[in-house]
């Protein structure tokens, strides 16, 4: 069952599977495509109402296993399986019911990276996932194991990553009996074992027979654009057992995905005509991969570009065409250019528009709507249900590159007014506490330009990350705006770090959540070159900032100061502390120079506030809804 990884991480690539022979082909223009048998379309409903991704363009045979039969233990053929799959890297926790798969995947050659709390290994997987472009394995005994993962899990979800959990259960005789952390559909929360809101798929394995069918569900599920999040709940008994596995079994074809030509036509004479106004550019996460044609594209328009949060990179933010970033923490000049220059459309490609990146400000909306593009048809139009908009079901690299080609006669234009400046410059000032201000700007210089890989944490962290600092890459910055867990940079640092060893990758993140998880002494066993920079200021400072601007007194968001470099030292890790401006430079420089984890520990100005009070406004000032109009 091999895995062609390179072409997984192109995203244009999709791979359905239809078992045994591969289906019948055509030729159509000199390339072959999908016969049009009714069963085959039915299992690709991509194939049906071409309009939203267009025809088929090209196959590719997947290449495949030696052919042969094997006889092993369910353990071993799982793990060769997930090998198969392209991953590389397993984090959790063993436990006494999970023990015969834990010791098939030590004796493999994956990479186990065994945690210090199961949500910590969660977090570490989705951004291992996300760094990489390959899936990774959470893996946890019964029990608590399951749901000490489960806040994990559920960022992995929102967050778009390829994360497979293989979990233990308890085998099917001693369930109900009151078995030690008894697990099953009857003992835990029913969600964890359906297919819902937290997993794209689960499976529990009540017979090994099930492993062919489980193999070719993580296959498909991994072959999809965007995330994937499987569980697969293999009771201890089974784990043990004799499995049957087949070698050589062809498992299909990968399909590239392209656009239907009249719809690109159709926009790009959309986008050629600005007698109206302007157009606008409005860049997320989820076109990182199609970051060169973004660009391209928006300089043969001439058109503005603005990032959500997650988007930050994707277009250049020094290009002299980006206006800022909008949404929590963003930039004011986004607004002020909109209100004077007044695009006429917007071209969304990779955001939902969601809270954090809109506030579903109305002013926002261009006079003659949205043209949405997206792999999931429902995005279009989520944020904004009042709103003219045009929905293109499509990936969006795939949809960039043609509507390009069909713009290739047009002159580029110039962009009215300018781009977004940035910052102003910090002179440091001794003899006080670090302004947060100031610590971003030597973050700036000393860790993004240095080439750091950057996550920013739930808190005032993030705020000051998104409206800070600056990125001209894609996916060098990873702040969570949608579930947003405190506890996730602080360990997701450790699947960053051991995805690309070769880049620093730097959590900044409060004292708060510090003292949640941080996985320095995980970070230490593996020699993981991960970097924390705490805002020390013994405080929940988002909670108290925020409580204060609503008009509430914050009672009991203080905390006992803590020194975080004695805690990292006493795990074997190293770190220096910071409680002058003039320091902070040299420190970040030791940092970024040492082999092993480091910790920064930042004493900051806890007066300083972070720039997220629309978010607090619109908490504490909204007026509940009073419905609709009367007539």
């Amino acid at each position: 069952m091999a895995v062609d990884n390179s072409a997984r991480k192109r995203g244009a690539w999709l791979r359905t599977i239809d078992g045994g022979e591969a289906p019948p082909t055509r030729e159509v223009g000199g390339a072959p495509e999908p016969s049009g048998d009714d069963e085959f379309v039915e299992d690709c409903p991509q194939l049906r109402g071409r309009a939203g991704t267009g025809p088929w363009e090209l196959w590719e045979e997947l290449p495949g296993p030696v052919a042969g039969v094997e006889v092993t233990s369910f353990s071993d053929a799982f793990v060769e399986i997930l090998g198969e799959l392209g991953i590389e890297h397993a984090y959790g926790i063993s436990g006494g019911a999970i023990v015969p798969f834990y010791d098939a995947l030590s004796r493999s050659q994956l990479s186990v990276i065994h945690c210090r709390h199961e949500a910590g290994a969660a977090f570490a997987a989705l951004e291992d996932s996300l760094a990489s472009g390959r899936p990774t394995v959470v893996f946890t005994t019964t029990g608590p194991g399951i749901t000490n993962a489960l806040t994990g899990l559920v960022a992995a979800r929102w967050e778009g990553a390829k994360v497979l959990f293989i979990s233990a259960a308890t085998p099917l005789a001693q369930t109900g009996r009151g078995a030690f952390q008894d697990t099953s559909f009857h003992t835990l929360p029913v969600g964890l074992f359906t297919a819902g809101s937290v997993f794209d798929y689960v499976e529990t394995v009540a017979a090994p027979e099930q492993l062919a069918r489980v193999a070719r569900r993580l296959e498909t599920g991994l072959a999809k654009v965007g995330g994937f999040v499987a569980h697969v709940s293999v009771p201890t008994d089974l784990q043990r057992a004799e499995v049957t596995r087949d070698r050589g079994v062809r498992r299909g074809s990968l399909m590239r995905m392209g656009c239907d030509p009249e719809a690109v036509a159709s926009i790009a004479q959309e986008l050629r005509d600005t007698s109206a106004g302007p157009t606008a550019i409005w860049v997320g996460f989820g076109a990182r991969s199609a970051a060169p044609q973004i660009r391209a594209l928006a300089e043969r328009l001439g058109a503005a570009v603005m990032s959500s949060p997650r988007g930050k990179g994707v277009f250049p933010e020094s290009h002299p065409q980006f206006i800022g970033v909008t949404g929590f923490a963003g930039h004011s000049h986004v607004k002020s250019w909109i209100e004077r220059h007044r695009p006429q459309r917007v071209l969304v490609l990779g955001t939902r528009l969601g809270e954090f990146t809109t506030f579903w400000d109305p002013r926002m909306v261009p006079d003659q709507g949205f043209i949405h593009v997206d792999i999931d048809p429902d995005a279009g139009g989520e944020a904004y249900p009042l709103a003219y908009t045009r929905t293109v079901q499509a990936e969006i690299g795939a949809f960039v590159g043609a509507l390009l080609e069909q713009l290739d006669d047009h002159v580029p234009a110039t962009m009215p007014g300018r781009g977004y400046l940035g910052p102003q410059r910090l002179d440091p000032v001794e003899d006080r506490r670090v302004r947060p201000t100031f610590l971003m700007q030597c973050v700036q210089d000393g860790v993004v330009d240095a080439g750091a890989r950057v996550m920013t944490e739930a808190g005032n962290a993030f705020a000051w990350g998104n409206h800070l600092l600056r990125f001209d890459e894609p996916n060098r910055y990873r702040v969570s705006t949608g579930f947003g867990s405190m506890g996730h940079a602080v360990t997701g640092v450790i699947g960053a770090a051991l995805a690309e060893p070769g880049r620093k990758a730097v959590a900044i993140a409060g004292d708060g959540a510090m003292l949640m998880n941080s996985e320095i002494s995980t970070a230490v066993q593996y020699g993981l070159p991960a970097v924390w920079i705490v805002l020390n200021d013994s405080q929940y400072g988002m909670i108290d900032h925020g409580m204060r601007h609503g008009g509430y007194a914050p009672e009991s968001v203080s905390m006992p100061s803590t020194d975080f470099v004695a805690i990292a030292r006493a795990m074997g890790a190293d770190g220096v502390a910071v409680r002058d401006e003039s320091e902070l430079a040299a420190a970040l420089e030791q940092a970024m120079r040492a082999e092993g984890p480091f910790v920064v520990d930042v004493h900051i100005d806890p007066n300083q506030r972070a720039p997220f009070l629309e978010r607090a406004d619109g908490l504490f000032k909204a007026k509940p809804w009073q419905g609709p109009p009367r007539a």
